[in-house]
């Protein structure tokens, strides 16, 4: 039977890129098709393109960083024109400044059979850069590409000055997710910082739960900018970029309060800190997950920073943005039980 919003497409109400159905979770499946023509450059306030509920589940697919320009030997970074489109924004219900946005990966299947990873100059965590500024030239442009083998779950790295190759285990995930910033501010889709954005976190994947701190109306969530698979700090500048085909399920903590984005899973509570210098990120991320341990699980500051001082791990997921990424998790099993709210 077609959707009744079917009638609203043709009548040109709703547009044609987007549809919805029930899921079985009691929301809806909001479809989104993502387009060269629709997608933003930044995170900002501005007219969404969908509105979802809480409880919804969001079903869309997203550009690679590159826009999809680069397919083939012989291709060149002159030939993108922008980095990082994004899909979105997404307007969520009865989100306001001052709640918390959850968003829950559901699903994350890497849409092609090949992924792009790309030296930029002047870009990477062992370049020159407005912020570490030297006098030696830059490297020279490079460009990989990366057969996917959907089988084996596995891309394949060639060098480009020899005859090594070697398979690298697939990990998709979302390297770009966040909402708009407060205060009327568009920040570009390279920027990671306390709205999310560019976090080119691992994090961002299948099973893992993302908490987003709302500073607009509606929320405004934006998603792009999908990773085949990423080594820590993505020194060079970038994973394996590839589209993604993304299915994400929304909803909102009203009157919860959170000032950086965090992840969660059965196993981990995951608190980011997004900053330079790369100790100020680590000192963000441990402080958050003191808090987050202290409000939630009822341990004092102090106990729980002595015991963050023995069980606590940390990723520094980013090294090459405006502003490094590092997180800090502990694993469940080290604490109490969850206060009752």
């Amino acid at each position: 039977m077609r959707h009744p919003n079917a009638l609203l497409v043709l009548l040109g109400i709703l547009p044609s890129c987007l549809a919805a159905q029930t899921s079985g979770s009691g929301g809806k499946v909001v479809s989104f098709t993502t387009t060269l023509d629709n997608v933003k450059t930044v995170f900002a306030t501005v007219p969404p393109v969908a509105t979802l509920r809480p409880g919804d589940i969001l079903d869309t697919h997203t550009l690679d960083c590159f826009a999809g320009a680069l397919k083939k030997p012989g291709d060149t970074l002159s030939m993108v024109k922008m980095d990082n489109p994004l899909s979105g924004p997404f307007y969520i219900e009865s989100a306001e400044p001052g709640d918390t946005l959850m968003v829950k990966f559901l699903d994350l299947t890497i849409d092609g059979d090949q992924g792009v990873g790309a030296y930029s100059p002047g870009f990477g965590a062992l370049s020159t850069s407005n912020y570490t500024p030297m006098l030696n030239s830059d490297l020279p442009e490079r460009i990989w590409y990366y057969p996917i083998d959907h089988t084996t779950n596995t891309a394949t790295f060639k060098a480009a000055d020899s005859n090594f190759s070697t398979r690298i285990p697939l990990h998709p995930f979302m390297g770009c997710v966040g909402d708009a910033p407060a205060d009327g501010e568009a920040r570009s889709s390279i920027v990671p910082a306390e709205f999310g954005g560019n976090m080119d976190s691992p994090e961002a994947s299948a099973g893992n739960t993302l908490y987003l701190p709302v500073s607009v109306k509606g929320a405004l969530l934006y998603l792009g900018d999908g990773h085949a698979a990423m080594g820590d700090g993505e020194v060079a500048g970038s994973a394996i970029e590839v589209p993604m085909h993304v299915r994400v399920q929304v909803d909102v903590i009203k009157g919860k309060k959170i000032a950086w984005p965090r992840f969660e899973n059965d196993e981990h509570l995951m608190a980011t800190g997004i900053y330079r210098p790369l100790e100020d990120a680590a000192r963000i991320a441990y402080t958050e997950l003191v808090k987050w341990v202290h409000d939630d699980y009822g341990l004092s500051e102090m106990d729980t920073y002595e015991l963050l001082s023995k069980v606590a791990e940390v990723r520094v997921s980013e090294l090459v943005d405006p502003n490094y990424v590092v997180i800090a998790k502990i694993n469940k099993k080290y604490l109490p039980a969850k206060k009752a709210r």
